[in-house]
């Protein structure tokens, strides 16, 4: 079988091995490839392996061999799916593999927020320390998380997650969730939306986009929130209405807000979060843990294997 990749370098940017994937057939790897580039390098490939490349119904009928498509990330919008299922190409993507290093971000945006660990780590390095009159300084307020209430929004794999850490941190932690409270592990309520926004110190995005949850952070629900709200979105960059989150940051409305998405990526110069108050971005990487990503290297060559032996594929979309 003749194998693709389409852009393979931000999940092996060299301190992998692809040699899982390369066993299972003559593989072509390119680091990035742009729309138009996709025909000639796939041309002959059964098994197109794409990341963040589109393959939409125009790109899928320019490859006439194609058979399988492996999507590596667990969302797998980047794929016509009818286009797919109407060539009879299988589709599969990578479910579950990052689930504690995203659930990980969280909270380390979380802390860096409440002990503002990178600007005490500047000051020190300015020399501020080493000529102050005390044993420590701070002229930031520092906040203790046990206590405090912890809203999240999707209670899937990462939501359970970080549900759980809260709790170990001591945070009461009230979901927005499809759960009953009799399918819940003891110390989490499931709520509703605006009673989340209400009682919550901080609220963490982990709930899919769909047509229900674009948005769901906009101006009305920020309106819900409490003053001192760290909001937390590790999700979906379209879940929150950046312009309204702007205005919110910068008027005072909320006290911080700490992303690893946004809308676009990358952001556009325009983006208002980019230069907003107490706005900390991370530019898409709670997923890429070394250990995360060599889940994803075996799960994505385990479906290929499948699929080449003819098994039933475990994490089959089409």
């Amino acid at each position: 079988m003749n194998i693709c990749i389409l852009d393979g370098y931000t999940l092996n940017p060299g301190d992998l091995s692809w040699d899982a994937i390369k066993s299972l057939g003559n593989c072509t790897i390119y680091d990035r490839t742009t729309p138009e580039e996709i025909a000639a390098r796939a041309a002959d490939a059964e098994i197109v392996l794409t990341n963040k490349v589109v393959l939409d119904a125009k790109q899928i009928e320019q490859l006439p061999k194609l058979k399988y498509i492996g999507v590596l990330a667990t969302g797998y919008n980047v794929v016509d799916l009818e286009a797919a299922r109407k060539r009879g190409i299988a589709v599969t993507n990578i479910p579950a593999y990052s689930t504690m290093s995203v659930a990980q971000m969280v909270f380390a945006h979380l802390l860096n927020v409440t002990h503002h660990v990178a600007h005490y780590a500047e000051e020190v390095g300015k020399g501020v320390w080493e000529n102050c009159s005390d044993f420590c300084f701070y002229d930031t307020p520092l906040i203790e998380l046990a206590g405090k209430t912890m809203g999240i929004v999707g209670l899937g794999n990462t939501g359970m997650a970080t549900a759980k850490i809260a709790l170990a941190f001591g945070m009461k932690v009230i979901a927005k969730t499809s759960k009953s409270a009799a399918q819940l592990p003891e110390g989490i309520t499931p709520d509703s939306l605006d009673t989340l926004l209400a009682e919550s110190d901080a609220i963490s995005l982990n709930c899919p986009l769909t047509e229900s949850t674009k948005g769901i952070i906009n101006k009305q629900t920020i309106g819900k929130m409490k003053p001192s709200a760290i909001l937390i979105n590790t999700g979906r960059g379209p879940l929150v209405n950046e312009n309204d989150l702007a205005e919110a940051l910068d008027s005072g409305r909320i006290a911080a807000f700490c992303a690893d998405v946004l809308s676009t990526e990358p952001p556009s110069p325009e983006n208002p979060l980019l230069k907003a108050r107490n706005c900390y971005l991370t530019p898409h990487i709670a997923w890429a843990t070394l250990e995360a990503r060599q889940r994803l290297m075996k799960i994505a060559a385990d479906n290929i294997r499948e699929f080449i032996e003819g098994k039933p594929l475990t994490n089959k979309i089409v």
